[in-house]
């Protein structure tokens, strides 16, 4: 079916209905970077990041639950399957980096080495266990060395499974008296159905059970393969996103010997290709805003003003408050993990009419909405 999500596509009951956003004029980066440039009329929207992961371990239901707390309008689960086809939430279907799966014996046999989208991929991963396995483990920080408070919580929480993300949202909304939606990702789709565990059945079969299944529920399904999206258009009248990457290409083009790039999909034809099929992107920051070689900002591109036009909300990742992350123009300081400022980072993209942040500071983000 064809795609006609409006300009912000945010669920009504989170957001009342608002004007088209106003493409913003490009403008040389710099000190000035927001002096000529109109301000947006949408209120984007915050997406928690795989939870509030700058603050708990990712993709657990305390990083969802804190999220939330931090005012943030929707959680994001990746989603991957496990032996006996349940969808839980990892970041990939490999565990060693977020679980302790390492530290137990028993599943010491289950090690091994995969092809996953073309790569040589060695750890235990997530089809090999089934969810009662799965529960044994204890999630802990993915990223130790850059956020050291973090790793206070390994070994606390649960690997969560989706419906256990959509029972929390749900909780949470009804308690808070705000509507709380959940932003589900396909990992590596085209790898779970060459092995019999495809993921857009279940997630459908999930979201079905939990009368999540029309474009005005607060859901929205997102993928970096294009195959998976367009297969799901035919089954779920839910709201769709194209991911894009800076670099590389969809995994369902490589597979198939099409040799479209993520830069192909970003132009103005890509983009009315994407529009058949899905109601918006989500773009790596710099699609948006490029940077140089140094890391310092580039004038911004036509890709939200050209979505815009076919009707595409734009979302954009990932927004990090550590200054590793930042352009060289809102580092403060040497300290790689310190916080930069992040806040300058969101008035310059919402400013430019972004419709939604992918935030690992969820807090950060509300706060430089509610400034603006």
């Amino acid at each position: 079916m064809r795609r006609t999500l409006s300009a912000l596509g945010v669920a009504g009951a989170l957001l009342a209905a608002a004007a088209v956003v106003v493409p913003a004029v490009a403008a040389q980066a710099g000190p000035d970077h927001h002096a000529e440039r109109p301000r947006a009329t949408q209120r984007p929207i915050v997406i928690g990041h795989r939870g509030a992961s700058g603050y708990r371990p990712e993709h657990t239901l305390e990083a969802y639950r804190l999220a939330i707390r931090q005012g943030a309008d929707f959680i994001e689960p990746d989603l991957v399957s496990t032996k006996d086809g349940v969808l839980v939430a990892r970041h990939e279907n490999e565990i060693s980096g977020t679980t302790d799966v390492a530290a137990h014996p028993e599943f010491a046999a289950r090690k091994a080495t995969k092809t996953i989208d073309g790569v040589a991929v060695t750890g235990w991963f997530t089809e090999d266990f089934t969810l009662a396995e799965l529960k044994t483990l204890r999630a802990k920080e993915r990223l130790p060395l850059v956020r050291v408070a973090n790793t206070a919580f390994d070994g606390r929480f649960e690997i969560p499974t989706f419906q256990e993300v959509i029972d929390l949202a749900r909780a949470e909304s009804k308690a808070r008296g705000r509507t709380i939606g959940v932003y589900p990702e396909t990992k590596h789709p085209t790898y779970f159905a060459s092995i019999g565990r495809a993921l857009e059945e279940p997630l459908v079969a999930v979201l079905r059970k939990n009368r999540l299944t029309h474009r005005n529920d607060p859901v929205f399904i997102q993928s970096f393969e294009t195959a998976n999206l367009r297969k799901l258009d035919t089954m779920t009248d839910v709201r769709l996103v194209q991911l894009m990457d800076a670099a590389g290409a969809p995994y369902d083009f490589t597979a198939a010997g099409d040799r479209r790039t993520y830069a192909d999909l970003a132009t103005a034809a890509g983009l009315a290709w994407v529009s058949r099929y899905a109601d918006g992107v989500g773009l790596n920051k710099n699609l948006i805003v490029p940077r140089d070689a140094a890391g310092r900002l580039l004038a911004p591109t036509s890709v939200i003003r050209d979505a815009h036009r076919l009707k595409l909300v734009v979302h954009a990742w990932t927004f990090r408050a550590e200054n590793q992350f930042l352009p060289v123009d809102f580092r403060i300081g040497a300290d790689p993990n310190a916080r930069g400022d992040i806040t300058s980072e969101y008035e310059l993209f919402f400013d430019l009419g972004l419709d939604g942040a992918f935030a690992d500071q969820p807090d950060t983000a509300v706060a430089a909405r509610a400034g603006r």
